[in-house]
Formats: C-alpha cells, sequence, structure tokens
C-alpha cells in the first residue's frame, strides 16, 4: 500500500497554447492535486506552451516527430530518464504509444465523449461539429489513453449547456472552464486509485 500523501512525478504533453498545463502547474503549487510536473514536452519549439511552461519554472522539452515506433522510443526514454509516474495529454496533438504508461496516461477531450470524438476531432473542429449537430449540450471528458483516439475509459465528465447564440469560439471558452476543473479531479481519482 502507497503513502496517501504521496505526491507522483507528472510530465504534462502540449501542443498549443499550454493552459492546461499552466492550470495544472497552479494546482499542484497550491496543493490540490498530488503531482510534481517535473517535465513539460512538446512537439514543436514555435507554440506558446514552450515560453509560457518555461515562464512558469517547468523544464520544457521539444520533441518534434511523429508517432513512429522511433519516436515513441524517444519518448518512452524521454519520460522513464525523468522518472515520470503519470502522463498528461494536454491538447497534445500526437498519439502517444500507450504500452509502459497504460493506466498512467490522461487526456482530457472538449466534448462529451463517445460523442465527438476520433481521429481529427480536436480544437475547434470539435465544438463546430458540436454546433452543427445541434446537440443542446457539450462539455469535456477526461479519460484513460488507450490505442484508439478518445477512446479509453472515461474517468470525468463536466457539461456545459450549448447556447442558441454559440458560435465555436463563446462554447469553447465555456467549455475550457470545465476543463480546468475535470482534469485536477481526474488526477485525484486517479491518484487515490494508486493507493
Amino acid at each position: 500500500m502507497s503513502d496517501p500523501g504521496r505526491i507522483f512525478s507528472a510530465a504534462v504533453l502540449v501542443s498549443g497554447g499550454g493552459s492546461t498545463a499552466l492550470n495544472l502547474i497552479a494546482c499542484a503549487e497550491r496543493g490540490e492535486i498530488p503531482i510534481h510536473i517535473a517535465l513539460i514536452v512538446a512537439h514543436r519549439a514555435e507554440i506558446p506552451a514552450v515560453t509560457r511552461c518555461a515562464g512558469a519554472g517547468r523544464k520544457v522539452v521539444v520533441l518534434p516527430g511523429n508517432s513512429s515506433p522511433a519516436a515513441s522510443d524517444e519518448m518512452d526514454e524521454l519520460l522513464r530518464s525523468h522518472g515520470i509516474e503519470l502522463v498528461i495529454l494536454g491538447g497534445y496533438l500526437r498519439a502517444l504509444r500507450v504500452g509502459p504508461w497504460a493506466g498512467r496516461a490522461l487526456n482530457i477531450h472538449p466534448a462529451l465523449l463517445p460523442a465527438f470524438g476520433g481521429k481529427g476531432m480536436y480544437g475547434q473542429h470539435v465544438h463546430e461539429a458540436v454546433i452543427a449537430s445541434g446537440a443542446r449540450e457539450s462539455g469535456c471528458t477526461v479519460h484513460f489513453v488507450d490505442d484508439r483516439y478518445d477512446h479509453g475509459e472515461t474517468i470525468v465528465q463536466r457539461k456545459v449547456p450549448v447556447l442558441p447564440t454559440d458560435s465555436a469560439d463563446s462554447l469553447a471558452k465555456r467549455v475550457a472552464v470545465e476543463e480546468h476543473i475535470a482534469f485536477p479531479e481526474a488526477i485525484r481519482i486517479w491518484a487515490a486509485r494508486q493507493h
């Protein structure tokens, strides 16, 4: 049985602005989640997340490439070399080879899975599809990563109404508020399962 006061070493994988990573860094620093974010991994150097997360005092590594076996080996080695116990996909637009991270990799999706998930469904594409469908609610889903896009076991979902006046941008802003609540909640659930 592990220590209930244990702090887990985490990495956040990013591809955009870094808002998920920055929210989790702040939550961890306030003691709201039992993780220390030891590493930020970005797939491109020119994204805002790189500068923003480095400015928050986190080690940032840019690991370009795709989801090839060689790139996956490099990712695995990087994470292992930093003692990472939990991998957090914070808007990461590359596939993660689950293998050694099964049960230890979480993703957030800006819709209520299984609806509006799968390959190509990310960011504004999701919100546009939700509005076009006429759905009356949307939200976000935090789930375990498995070998299919947006497919693993759901840990937390939070809902928002879709308003008749919504644009993809206005819906995205409302969903983002819930994402910043859902991911910390999911991390606490994950951590409790480790005891």
